[in-house]
């Protein structure tokens, strides 16, 4: 399974990228603001921490992915809890 992580902590992105793997997930992880044309890819889950990005990059992140078949989930908080428990109920099946 592949997962894009957009927003949280700059200092957090490795730990999101090991819990990832823990979960046979392959991440990319995006915590700066920045252009994400072409980089995003097709991902078979969008995490979105929304405490820590704008709403404009939330916004270009979806145009990215629309017409794709991309589960989105958004978080208020950019915890490693709060992503261990939206990749518990995405790869509970896998």
């Amino acid at each position: 399974m592949s997962v894009v992580i957009l927003g949280g902590n700059e200092c957090m992105e490795r730990r999101y990228k090991d819990l990832c793997e823990s979960y046979h997930c392959q991440a990319k992880v995006f915590v700066k603001p920045g252009s994400l044309k072409n980089k995003l890819g097709s991902p078979d889950l969008t995490i979105f921490f929304t405490g820590t990005m704008s709403h404009k990059l939330v916004q270009s992140a979806v145009s990215e992915l629309k017409g794709q078949h991309t589960a989105i989930e958004r978080c208020h908080t950019s915890s490693l809890a709060a992503l261990r428990s939206i990749l518990e109920k995405h790869t509970a099946g896998a």
